[in-house]
């Protein structure tokens, strides 16, 4: 296959056009011809509205057909697609859209007063806009335009897309990310994934984001298979559409809410030939619970914005809870002391260093911060804290920054948390540190419950057995919900804003 997924597609239009690209939740079929055809027509209104190569299109939109097809036709173009959370409030898209500048905005028609002022306010030179279901000026223009197209000619090295990390621990950074990078990694997952044209992915997730982005499409692109394309995650909505699908792609909030559902059988997913993972850490209670009551292993997999897919469990062989799996084909990985950069042999905690065709180009217009976290020779500086066991399974242990200095010893969040989410009665947990007077961090466990029974002494009591005292938490404190980000990841920061004060005056 081409190093380009605008090829890819191109390719299956014109060779096997009929096939289902997308089907709609009322079983409208889309093929790969209409798909393609869609594109065009949307690529020349993007061109009509001023757009060239390696201009940015942002999009803020509802998901939708035409919300996809947005990505295809930006590639067409060669422009740079930018897409944005839908619940970015006007102040953060202030921040991206000043940065990134780009020739075009598309937003939702109910935001038009609020975005077209802020775009008059950035001097962004166009706008249009695009509705959940119907309606908007880019539809409009896109009816109106011819699906014949010139594609731009395209190189592996041209940027494709420039996605802005999530901000959690500081300013959000655009990853570049281009062609090559993209359509590598598809080829690497279909074949690991074992996808086919055959496969039927249900499509539930968000398209702002490279999970749901690159991750799905891009595979059932290269694979030349289908996607169910559900508007949003609604457990009664998957369970009604699972018997048409053969692939899953969630986060974790999709099996545990599907787990709570009378209707979620093992019959119902009898079919079914894979579920993936992803975008946040499976508790090892759901693995066993989902397990147990379908009798299917989830695959859990480790991918970042700047590097999309790293690393996954097999497709065959066992699927360790509380791993991430091996390096994919063509991926090199090893864990390095953070402060050195020295390689660290099996077994040991450091920080996660990743390499390949997949690896993002830098940050754009940071080359300071670029320099920092890709070193020269490629190998990027994830940030995320991990260990090799003895069988090549990688294990996520948190974020450098959520390291936990407890009496001037190391606290790993994650070995915390697996002790805690295997307590009977325990459905998921996030171990944090907040200031201490005495141990600079005191350990503190936010645990969501199952069991009302449950009390701070006995959760203590269950994992000290097999912790050392500095690591064990000086506080449990229950909640209904952990707060999460519209991926399903758990918001370590808000919890240690929430709870900074919790030893003041010890």
């Amino acid at each position: 296959m081409d190093q380009d997924i605008s090829a890819a597609f191109a390719a299956r239009a014109a060779t096997a056009g009929d096939r289902p690209f997308v089907i709609l939740p009322d079983a409208t079929v889309i093929t790969y011809a209409m798909a393609q055809a869609r594109a065009g027509q949307l690529a020349n209104a993007f061109r009509a509205a001023g757009v060239r190569a390696g201009d940015r299109i942002a999009i803020q939109a509802e998901k939708s057909l035409d919300g996809l097809l947005t990505y295809l036709a930006a590639m067409r173009i060669g422009a740079v697609y930018l897409p944005l959370n839908t619940g970015y409030t006007p102040s953060e898209l202030r921040f991206f859209l000043s940065d990134a500048t780009p020739a075009l905005v598309i937003h939702r028609p109910e935001d038009e007063a609020v975005l077209g002022a802020l775009c008059h306010e950035l001097a962004i030179p166009a706008r249009l806009t695009l509705g959940a279901i119907s309606g908007g000026s880019l539809r409009d223009a896109a009816d109106r335009a011819g699906a014949a197209l010139d594609d731009h000619p395209a190189r592996p090295d041209d940027l494709a897309a420039i996605l802005y990390t999530s901000g959690t621990t500081g300013r959000s950074k655009g990853a570049m990310l281009t062609r090559a990078n993209l359509a590598s990694n598809a080829v690497t997952l279909v074949q690991y994934w074992q996808f086919a044209p055959a496969d039927v992915l249900l499509h539930a997730l968000p398209i702002f984001h490279t999970h749901g982005l690159f991750v799905a499409t891009n595979t059932t692109i290269v694979a030349g298979s289908a996607m169910i394309l559900c508007p949003r995650f609604d457990a009664k909505e998957l369970i009604r559409l699972l018997p048409r699908a053969s692939v899953l792609m969630g986060v974790p909030t999709f099996y545990s809410r599907l787990l709570g559902e009378p209707g979620f059988t093992r019959e119902l997913v009898a079919h079914m030939r894979l579920f993936v993972s992803g975008s946040a850490p499976l508790s090892a209670e759901t693995h066993r619970a989902f397990a147990a009551r379908t009798g299917h292993a989830i695959l859990e997999r480790y991918g970042m914005t700047e590097t999309n897919m790293n690393t996954s469990n097999p497709y065959h062989g066992d699927r360790v809870p509380g791993t991430v799996g091996l390096p994919l084909p063509g991926v090199e990985l090893r864990i390095a002391d953070p402060a050195s950069g020295t390689a660290l042999p099996p077994g040991e905690v450091g920080v996660i260093e990743v390499r390949g065709p997949n690896v993002f180009a830098g940050y754009w217009q940071l080359p300071d911060k670029t320099a920092e976290d890709l070193r020269a020779d490629g190998w990027f500086i994830t940030g995320d804290m991990g260990v090799i066991d003895e069988r090549g399974y990688v294990a996520i242990v948190g974020r450098e920054k959520d390291l936990i200095i407890c009496g001037g010893f190391n606290v790993y969040p994650a070995e915390v948390e697996a002790l805690l989410d295997a307590v009977p009665g325990i459905g998921e947990s996030a171990v944090i540190g907040v200031p201490h007077p005495d141990l600079g961090e005191g350990v503190v466990a936010v645990v969501q419950a199952h069991d009302p029974a449950l009390t701070e002494a006995g959760v203590i009591a269950a994992i000290a057995p097999d912790l050392a005292r500095f690591k064990q938490p000086r506080r449990v404190i229950f909640v209904p919900e952990l707060p999460r980000n519209t991926m399903g990841k758990i918001q370590k920061k808000a919890l240690r804003d929430l709870y900074a004060g919790l030893f003041a005056g010890r």
